[in-house]
């Protein structure tokens, strides 16, 4: 079994910093894109950033210059380094990979979901 498991998460004044982590283990050939999405409640997940296996990104409009996706392709882990936080960033941020568990079998899995809460 493929298991994602993300770090980090918590309180933050506005302007503040906060680094998110996702490690990946269990059955894994090889990991292609990986991804960070959030989710506020009573809204629809939305995408923050991807990274793929080369390390080219992809981002919100919304996180654009604050926030910076990377990878550690010999940790299998994924990075979310957020930079001058906003209330409107408040949310449960979840990881996701694309995975090929093995040479005939590619799965999007997705971690359990770690609470950022920007506030005074």
């Amino acid at each position: 079994q493929v298991q994602l498991v993300e770090s980090g998460g918590g309180l933050v004044q506005p302007g503040g910093s906060l680094r998110l982590s996702c490690a990946a283990s269990g059955s894994i050939f090889s990991i292609y894109t990986m991804g960070w999405y959030r989710q506020a409640p009573g809204k629809q997940r939305e995408l923050v950033a991807t990274i793929t296996s080369r390390s080219s990104t992809d981002y919100a409009d919304s996180v654009k210059g604050r926030f910076t996706i990377s990878r550690d392709n010999a940790k299998n882990t994924v990075y979310l380094q957020m930079n001058s936080l906003k209330p409107e960033d408040t949310a449960d941020y979840y990881c996701n990979a694309d995975i090929l568990t093995n040479r005939y079998e590619k799965n999007v899995y997705w971690g359990q979901g770690t609470q950022v809460t920007v506030s005074a």
